[in-house]
């Protein structure tokens, strides 16, 4: 089996991927969530002409007045009587201009006796520190397209549309199982040819801003039998995902457990540094991801597959990771036949990559807050030069 471009391995991901159902969720429940359908606004925003300073509504062709103020408006107070000819209302910000009413004259602009006020310094135009009604948007317009995230800002719009609930998908359900005779839970003693078992933490710490559900079915030994069990109690969730044993030693067992469990593998290789022995297919109505046993390729291979199947399967429009350009702070050397993925940093100076690229030094992966992509292939790149990087953070 040829290896596969990493691009042309998230496309046959993606595609294995089923839509989970949609549900109208309170608003609170949706942050970090996807739409699963266009929101439209149910209301104006502004609903009339509001002021926007504190000072005196007032008709601009009357400059510099005088005026007699009459009446108040304040924001939901009550609403303010028209104004007659020569007249001006006291208004606060945020409050509805009164009828005859076009501009504001800040109060900082206004010199006031009693009842009569006169404007100082610049002239008044029409339309002055006023927030026309459906300035923001107008009822029955679009705020949000079917894919956005709903994130801060995107929920402040929905409330203000009239939202209180939203259409979402159902949270994915994500099954992680740990294979290994020599892993231990975390924290547990480690006796020698042992290893606390730290992807299905690290997977979890991952996951955690995709509003999903996490299940940890802990550590699997090597074991043929107990493998394929351990396949079929996950196969209840969205995505089953494995790591460790997805190699071509005698000991990893991963694929053919997989297909004993009645799986059906859709590839198995990826053209990339580190990572190359990712696979993935269906177990059921469950998408499969295998991933490889240390964790610097589980991260990376996580980074590159699991997050975006998840953002696919909730609905979101852009589920594969962000790029950005960048600029280099250091040289480096060609790449072989495969992508690399080098973990670094970023500094004043540009990118630098960490000082490993061990697939299995975490202390130096601990260290990178973006990942460099650099092709099959490329040349020798020195400090100054131009490259592609995936933000961690």
């Amino acid at each position: 089996m040829s290896l596969l471009p990493v691009a042309e391995a998230q496309s046959r991901l993606m595609a294995l991927a089923r839509p989970l159902p949609t549900e109208h969720m309170p608003i609170p429940a949706c942050a970090g969530r996807w739409l699963k359908e266009d929101v439209v606004a149910l209301r104006d925003q502004p609903w009339a002409d509001l002021s926007a300073m504190d000072g005196y509504a007032v008709r601009a062709a009357e400059w510099p007045g005088p005026w007699q103020v009459a009446g108040e408006s304040a924001a939901g107070g009550p609403p303010p009587p028209p104004l007659e000819p020569g007249q001006a209302c006291r208004i606060f910000t945020g409050a509805p201009l009164p009828q005859g009413a076009d501009s504001i004259l800040i109060q900082e602009n206004a010199a006031r006796e009693g009842d009569m006020l006169r404007g100082l310094e610049e002239a008044l135009t029409k339309g002055r520190h006023v927030r026309p009604a459906g300035s923001d948007f107008r009822k029955d317009g679009l705020l949000l397209k079917a894919g956005s995230a709903l994130g801060a800002a995107q929920i402040a719009l929905a409330v203000l549309g009239g939202h209180g609930t939203l259409p979402v998908s159902r949270r994915a359900r994500v099954a992680l199982l740990s294979t290994g005779n020599e892993l231990v839970p975390p924290g547990a003693p480690t006796q020698p040819g042992q290893l606390p078992s730290s992807n299905a933490p690290m997977l979890a710490a991952l996951l955690a801003g995709l509003s999903c559900d996490v299940i940890d079915l802990g550590i699997v030994p090597d074991d043929l039998p107990g493998l394929v069990e351990a396949f079929a109690r996950a196969s209840q969730a969205d995505i089953i995902v494995s790591t460790g044993g997805a190699s071509v030693g005698d000991h990893d067992i991963v694929r053919p457990a997989f297909v004993q469990a009645g799986g059906s593998l859709d590839f198995w290789k990826i053209r990339m540094r580190p990572g190359k022995p990712l696979m993935a297919g269906t177990l059921g109505s469950a998408v499969f991801l295998g991933l490889p046993g240390n964790p610097v390729s589980a991260f990376v291979t996580a980074t590159l597959f699991l997050l975006p199947l998840v953002r696919n399967m909730m609905g979101a429009a852009s589920p594969l990771p962000r790029t950005a350009p960048a600029t280099l702070a250091a040289p480096l050397p060609a790449t072989g036949e495969r992508d690399d993925y080098l973990r670094a940093f970023r500094t004043e100076a540009g990118i630098v990559s960490v000082t490993s690229q061990d697939s299995a030094a975490t202390a130096a992966m601990a260290m990178a807050d973006c990942l460099i992509l650099r092709p099959a292939g490329s040349a020798p790149a020195a400090a100054g030069d131009h490259v592609t990087v995936l933000p961690l953070a």
